[in-house]
């Protein structure tokens, strides 16, 4: 079946369709997620507590797998860009592989060391005890839930903008109706509590995991029976994917840092962040939507040439996501206080929460634009600037900065500092990929036209 090119038509109205998608298939998940923090509130604060240090650990696992997929995406963009349907077809394949061989390794890896990583972020007793329990259940349904993530953003850069949508909302329908009855102990079922949460997540991702297969094996036949070519493929793949996993992990890696400076504070302003952070990801995954139309914009229409189209499609997602920036701040300051009350009333839960999404959303425009230049980066196979900007973001700025901050301020000093490294950083990704391509195009305009679609495919 034939699937639409970004190479022609407004590109505002792609960049519109493609993020419209992903932002509300993004929102049901992490509305999923909120129901769930809404479940386990009901249990207790200790559950939510050790939500909190699961949470950085388990968006590792889920950035690594997007990261491989990046890798794959942007070589099938180039190639539906240069209408070569079948080399398309191969590189999923590939993909295939590769994606099953990196989430069985992580998920096995993580059984053996996940009691060691919660009590590195500082998790102890109790709250300790919950999170390595949920863990471990959670890995089961990892592979699942990265190939899902992964064959996503496949679909999207073969043309496809709505389908990612069905396979992104069927996990959290499924968690949310699922969920009361292994937590709860519903319908004569025992009352598993944070265990429950995990099996629900190991069967919901399973369910995602079904959907997205259909489209490739049934609907679009692209699975090819073959491993020829699967070395090239393979370094290909890992050449951005690799990069764009490390790029991903800065982000997870930051919220470890967060928990673990918290956690000197106490079991009542990890939970508390625990909750506001999943609050405030609702507001946040507009921006991570807005910028999943990155890759198969940029990348097709580099593929073609269509060099203009690129700088339009990038443009539109910058602008896009500075003005949700500041309608999500307006969306916190007003109900911050009754959104975190909804899953606990704890007083030192509700203030350390509301705190959080006084502060924190003042920066997810800038957030946004660093996500835009480094799928941009990824998108032209330029992968080293991006993973760059994240490992300076993390070890340059926020690290030092949070440290100081958290010794003058206390915790709100964290906060803090997490905004305005998204500030610097989103600024100096904008100016910086906007150099990037004006140098790429320079370079390309200046090759002779044979040598030139050479480079493009070569992806130089």
């Amino acid at each position: 079946m034939a699937q639409q090119s970004f190479t022609t038509g407004s590109v505002r109205r792609h960049v519109a369709r493609l993020s419209a998608v992903m932002i509300v298939g993004f929102l049901a998940m992490t509305f999923g997620n909120l129901i769930e923090m809404f479940y386990l509130g009901m249990v207790g604060k200790l559950e939510l507590a050790a939500m909190a240090f699961c949470f950085p650990v388990l968006m590792s696992l889920n950035a690594m797998a997007r990261g491989i997929g990046i890798g794959a995406a942007s070589l099938i963009a180039r190639a539906m860009g240069e209408n070569n349907r079948e080399q398309a077809a191969l590189v999923v394949t590939h993909c295939y592989v590769v994606v099953v061989i990196f989430t069985l390794s992580l998920a096995v890896a993580g059984q053996f060391e996940a009691d060691s990583l919660f009590h590195l972020l500082g998790a102890r007793d109790e709250v300790h005890s919950l999170a390595t329990r949920y863990a471990h259940i959670w890995l089961l349904g990892f592979m699942f839930m990265g190939i899902a993530m992964t064959i996503n953003g496949l679909i999207r850069s073969f043309g496809n903008a709505t389908y990612p949508g069905y396979v992104m909302t069927t996990g959290p329908v499924v968690q949310v109706v699922l969920g009361p009855f292994l937590i709860f102990g519903w319908a004569g079922l025992p009352a598993l509590g944070i265990e429950g949460a995990g099996w629900t997540f190991v069967i919901s991702s399973f369910c995602q995991f079904a959907v997205a297969m259909y489209w490739f094996l049934i609907k679009e036949k692209l699975l090819r029976p073959t491993l020829a070519g699967f070395g090239e493929s393979a370094r290909n793949i890992l050449h951005v994917g690799v990069p764009a996993a490390a790029t991903n992990l800065i982000q997870p890696v930051s919220m470890s840092v967060v928990t673990w400076l918290l956690a000197g504070f106490g079991v009542s302003v990890v939970a508390g962040f625990g909750v506001a952070s999943r609050i405030e990801a609702v507001v946040g995954m507009v921006v991570i939507g807005i910028s999943t139309s990155v890759v198969p914009l940029v990348g097709q229409n580099w593929g073609a040439g269509l060099f203009d189209r690129v700088n339009e499609a990038l443009n539109t997602c910058y602008q896009a996501c500075l003005a949700w920036g500041v309608i999500a701040s307006g969306i916190m300051w007003l109900g911050a206080p009754w959104f975190v009350s909804l899953i606990n009333d704890d007083p030192a839960l509700v203030e350390s929460a509301v705190l959080f999404l006084y502060i924190i959303p003042l920066s997810i425009g800038f957030m946004g634009m660093m996500t835009v230049a480094t799928h941009a980066f990824n998108a032209l196979r330029r992968p080293a600037p991006a993973l760059f900007l994240s490992v300076a973001r993390l070890l340059v700025i926020y690290i030092p900065l949070a440290f100081v901050a958290s010794r003058i301020w206390g915790y709100p000093g964290v906060f803090m500092a997490t905004a305005v490294t998204n500030v610097i950083v989103g600024t100096v990704a904008w100016l910086w990929n906007k150099k990037v391509l004006n140098e790429e195009r320079a370079l390309l305009e200046g090759m002779p036209a044979v040598v030139q679609m050479a480079g493009v495919k070569a992806g130089q």
